[in-house]
């Protein structure tokens, strides 16, 4: 294995040599895509979000929560607030919380594998703005497309209790964690914004990189089927644009945007082994997982279109 690795990494690496332009450009994309889009609408979040978790603020929130989504998702304390961040703010930052609640002993290894499978997906407005609007060109098809994506998730998300109760014979809830680590630090903004930093310039690399290699595919002659969903399926925007261009039946476009909604690609995949770096969670289950609920929405978008 490691004798193939470095033989494809010195292949793409001539390669490189002998398109510079096609490397430029994929960079180029890739950067401007991080600096125009991702910096201001995750950078934001990143401090606000690590400053409730620093400072307890996420207990706040919490308590909110807890009554609603313990009942519909049976998670703990601070496992709502992870639900919450998930759904709302985009890849990757339902993992990166949830790896900082377990990292910060406030949820369990068990409830963090959980939360993972279906709090780490594409924000609403991303979904709306992007997806619905700028590419699909219909209005009324916003509410289907956050129910479609949302609705896919939370069923699995029960699929997965009810799978954990009568398999594993094990309660319906997940347990609070009896210890709770809350950092003390008196420069705490500036910690959120050093740490919030580098998630971004991670982001970012990984937009970058992959990027470039969905640039290098496209200089291929290769038209199939099968190799158009291996190119958009590297990186979610570029994939999206890459799949709008090349077809044009809705009952085949749709389906496969929002499977690749859905999935984030194998960038976002690659982000999301970045945040959850350093804790025991296993990244070939989040792959399945969310492999998983793309083939799930794929076709009850396929369902609604042809009934609905």
């Amino acid at each position: 294995f490691p004798m193939l690795l470095a033989l494809i990494l010195l292949s793409l690496f001539f390669t490189m040599l002998l398109f510079p332009e096609t490397v430029f450009q994929g960079a180029c994309d890739g950067l401007l895509l991080w600096y125009q889009i991702l910096i201001p609408t995750l950078f934001p979040y990143l401090i606000v979000t690590g400053l409730l978790l620093k400072t307890d603020g996420a207990a706040v929130v919490s308590r909110l929560l807890f009554r609603p989504f313990h009942l519909l998702f049976g998670t703990s304390f601070y496992g709502s607030f992870a639900v919450l961040s998930g759904f709302l703010c985009g890849y990757p930052m339902g993992a990166k919380i949830i790896a900082d609640l377990l990292l910060q002993g406030k949820i369990s290894l068990e409830e963090a594998s959980y939360l993972l499978s279906f709090c780490n997906n594409a924000s609403p407005s991303f979904i709306i703005t992007f997806l619905v609007l700028n590419t699909i060109h219909q209005k009324a098809f916003c509410i289907p497309a956050l129910l479609l994506l949302f609705g896919t998730m939370i069923l699995l998300s029960f699929l997965q209790r009810i799978l954990r109760h009568f398999i594993k014979n094990k309660d319906w809830i997940f347990p609070e964690m009896s210890e709770v680590f809350t950092q003390e630090n008196f420069s705490v903004l500036e910690s959120c914004i050093l740490n919030s930093s580098e998630t971004l310039v991670k982001v970012g690399g990984y937009l970058m990189i992959f990027s470039v290699l969905l640039a290098l595919l496209e200089l291929l002659p290769i038209r199939s089927p099968g190799f158009l969903l291996l190119k958009s399926s590297l990186e979610m925007t570029n994939g999206i644009l890459l799949l709008s261009q090349s077809l044009s039946h809705p009952q085949v476009l749709y389906p496969l945007l929002l499977a690749l909604t859905s999935f984030g690609g194998w960038c976002s995949v690659a982000q999301t082994q970045s945040m959850i770096a350093g804790t025991e969670l296993k990244l070939s289950s989040y792959i399945i997982q969310k492999l998983t609920a793309a083939l799930a929405v794929s076709l009850l978008t396929f369902l609604y279109l042809k009934f609905l």
